[in-house]
Parts: C-alpha cells; structure tokens; sequence
C-alpha cells in the first residue's frame, strides 16, 4: 500500500476537506490577513502529516481543538517572528543610512536572531530570561537572581545552559557554511 493511500492520509484528508475552511476562517479572523491565514493553515495541516504520532479524533470537537492549538502555537511563533523583525528594522532606522547592512546580512541577522528566539524557547522559562537579563539587559549575576528568585549561582547555570545552546547555533551555522547550505 502506497503512503499516499494509507489509513493516515485518508483519516487527514477526511480532516482537511471537514475542517480547513472553519481553521482558514479561524485564523484570517485572528490575523487579520487572509495570505497569513493560508499559510498556517497550510502549515497547521503539515504538522499534523509530519508528526510523530499518529491523530485519532473520535469526535469533531476534538479534532478542532488540535488544530486550534496547533495553528495558536504557530500564530504566536509567527508573532514572535514579527516581532523580532520589528526590533530589527528599528534599529536600523535609528542607524546612520551609510551603516546599513545589505539586504543579504539583514537577512541573516534576521535568520540568526530567529534562531535564538527558538533556542531560548527550547530552555525554562527561568533559562531564557535569565539569559536575556544577563546579556541583552547588562545585569550582574544577582541583579537576575533577585528578579527570579533565584540565587546567582543559579543564574551562572541558566545563562551556561543559553550560552551553550549559542555555541550548538553557531556551530551548525559554521558547519552549513563550509557545505554552502542553508540551514534547515
């Protein structure tokens, strides 16, 4: 039996041809773009075609509510992305127009920065902010931990776990450009 033919694809074919136009309508209603709206749907369907498991939906309600929540995780990482490149864009509105880096840098500034936002995702929350405090914010090690609660030495492990996960990036970035490829 082809993939193509399997249970699975017929069980999400069955998904999208009963769903995707509630999910588009969904999402073009939160987002406030129709292209937008499209995209993640589309990528809200992938996801669940390119998941570890297998989705078994014994009722409607169900199946709507894991696409809901799916296409809100990638709202929010498209949010996110949003607003890096807002940051971004302000800072180089405020830099002088000789400074500019090329639209290629720009984007792997942009690239490079999304990436991180990934990586801090991927750590505690406490992990990720203490990162953040200590190196965008220029705090001391207790600066941060009287913000967390936490005590600095504590802090020192949250922002060698980051700092680690920099060096993991920076390695596959260095790795992908002596293969001339892009990163995944």
């Amino acid at each position: 039996m082809s993939s193509a033919s399997s249970p699975l694809h017929a069980d999400i074919n069955a998904l999208y041809i009963d769903h995707h136009n509630w999910l588009h309508g969904w999402l073009r209603r939160r987002l406030g773009s129709a292209a937008e709206a499209a995209d993640l749907a589309h990528d809200t369907f992938v996801r669940l075609l390119t998941g570890r498991t297998e989705r078994c939906f014994t009722h409607p309600a169900e199946a709507r509510a894991y696409l809901k929540t799916t296409a809100q995780n990638l709202c929010i990482n498209l949010w996110r992305r949003q607003e890096i490149e807002r940051a971004w864009l302000e800072i180089l509105a405020t830099s002088p127009e000789a400074s500019y880096p090329s639209a290629e840098r720009q984007a792997m500034v942009l690239q490079a920065l999304e990436e991180v936002g990934r990586m801090l995702q991927s750590l505690s929350p406490k992990a990720a902010r203490a990162f953040t405090l200590a190196v965008v914010c220029d705090m001391t090690d207790d600066e941060v931990g009287a913000e967390l609660g936490v005590s600095g030495r504590m802090v020192r492990k949250y922002v060698a776990q980051a700092m680690l996960g920099c060096l993991t990036l920076a390695a596959r970035q260095t790795a992908a450009e002596l293969r001339h490829e892009p990163l995944p």
